[in-house]
């Protein structure tokens, strides 16, 4: 075969080494062998993008792909890395396998990040978890690559500074980031806002208008809350993605789209195209390459890096410095934090206010955000709209769909008719009375519990069991604390 540079063999296992070696003399492929540490000092000094079998090394396979990511890696052992570089696990060692594996390396070219752009990706996105880590890799995988992206996460977990990350590191950086909230504009308008509108298309049209996707051209197009696209948009914005044309409103020209489009929601995609509600075509043609932005609770040890984020973009703003004590911030690394980096951001600016040009003390702070460090449980206080939500579901009449389920569930626990209404029956009111609120978020945990029990740990099914959405019965568990 024709294989353009040299193969360095990199393994301890001299038996498994010498097969490949007259494997690669066999395919007249140049090659250079060996085990020792020194291979690595020699990879170090070659400046074209090259090949590596790597087996049993001295070295990790994960700090050589960090190492080395202008070189293309082929394991000779199972892994689990994911980076770009790898590109692929050599399980047996065949001519033909090895063969397509040494194609594949003809064609890879290397995710090449500037210093710059990376000083750049660090500077947008804040924390140096495991979590955020994987982000950035993601990030420098996909940004050079024309494949669309879909951002998923919470409310609040930064996917617009995720998308403008993706923008800057890419081709298309030097044009322009066009966002646009598919959830804040109303249906009938949306139409003319992503496409643009001729003069006299409806009424009030005056004027000719380009839309978002003309705005774009030759930049990128950011399609937040894509998930509350009503149902006749999806059908025109998947033809534009497939043929990459759109037409203004009231006209008759084709414009070409030369946009990458960036989408991001917080809603359960799968879980709607099962509700029909988002379109399943649309959904694959936008998850090319999906990207999950980590919850604050699930990085929680970033807390001390955002809150100096933060602290110095609200510091111009309210002509005042603040920081926080160490007591403090164990605090906040103990909240769950529902509202994610928006709610850090809020509780920041709050301080500005109440604490201005002072250390923010364990005293200062919220009752909430101080609750876990007071031996309290760390979940926000079972107030009087949570009553009212928890009477409502327990105690109001249900469909009849709901009903069902319920009857199932005690079905499936192998309770009969007599067990399930003792179950339900409230305690007799004694003289000393009863703590209402406690008693119903027991009742509530206990019966989330038992469902995600009966249910495998899986809340999409929980949640139709309890007769209540999906999101809502994740904000309960987290207020709660409950895990799958």
């Amino acid at each position: 075969m024709s294989f353009n540079g040299c193969v360095l063999i990199m393994d301890h296992n001299q038996e498994r080494r010498l097969r490949l070696e007259s494997i690669l003399s066999f395919m007249q492929v140049e090659w250079r062998s060996g085990s020792r540490a020194e291979d690595k000092n020699w990879l170090q000094s070659q400046p074209q993008s090259m090949t590596v079998l790597v087996g049993e090394t001295d070295v990790p396979l994960s700090e050589l792909l960090d190492a080395f990511p202008h070189h293309a890696f082929i394991s000779l052992v199972d892994t689990v890395c994911s980076q770009d570089n790898l590109l692929g696990t050599l399980a047996s060692l065949t001519y033909d396998e090895l063969t397509s594996l040494l194609l594949q390396a003809r064609n890879w070219q290397p995710v090449l990040i500037s210093s710059d752009q990376d000083c750049r990706l660090h500077d947008l996105l804040i924390g140096e978890s495991e979590a955020m880590t994987e982000v950035k890799n993601l990030i420098r995988q996909v940004a050079n690559k024309p494949a669309n992206v879909l951002l998923l996460g919470e409310s609040g977990t930064g996917k617009e500074v995720i998308a403008r990350a993706i923008h800057l590191l890419s081709l298309q950086s030097s044009g322009p980031f066009v966002p646009i909230n598919c959830g804040a504009i109303p249906a009938e308008l949306l139409e003319s806002e992503l496409f643009g509108h001729e003069k006299g298309a409806f009424t009030g049209a005056v004027t000719a208008r380009k839309g978002r996707f003309e705005l774009a051209e030759g930049g990128t197009l950011f399609l937040d809350e894509i998930g509350d696209m009503p149902l006749p948009m999806q059908v025109k914005l998947l033809r534009v993605l497939q043929e990459r044309t759109f037409e203004r409103v009231g006209g008759t020209r084709s414009i070409t789209a030369k946009v990458r489009v960036i989408a991001a929601t917080h809603r359960d995609l799968e879980q709607m195209i099962y509700e029909q509600r988002f379109r399943e075509d649309l959904y694959y043609r936008l998850n090319v390459f999906p990207i999950e932005a980590p919850a604050l609770s699930q990085r929680q040890e970033d807390i001390p890096l955002l809150l100096n984020e933060l602290i110095s973009r609200h510091r111009i703003t309210h002509n005042a410095e603040i920081s926080f004590s160490p007591a403090a911030i164990d605090s906040l690394k103990q909240w769950h934090w529902p509202g994610n980096v928006r709610e850090l951001s809020n509780l920041v600016e709050r301080m500005f206010i109440l604490c201005p040009n002072q250390m923010v003390e364990l005293a200062d702070l919220p009752a909430k955000y101080r609750a876990a460090s007071e031996g309290s449980l760390m979940i926000r206080s079972f107030d009087e709209l949570d009553e009212r939500d928890a009477l409502s579901a327990m105690f109001q009449s249900e469909p009849e769909g709901v009903a069902e389920n319920e009857a199932d569930f005690f079905n499936f626990q192998g309770l009969d008719d007599d067990e399930e209404e003792a179950s339900f029956m409230a305690p007799t009111l004694s003289a000393d009375g009863v703590n209402l609120k406690d008693m119903l978020a027991n009742i509530e945990m206990d019966m989330i519990s038992q469902s995600l029990e009966v249910n495998d740990g899986v809340v999409a099914r929980a949640a139709e069991h309890l007769g209540m959405r999906r999101t809502t019965l994740v904000e309960k568990m987290k207020k709660y604390g409950i895990t799958k």
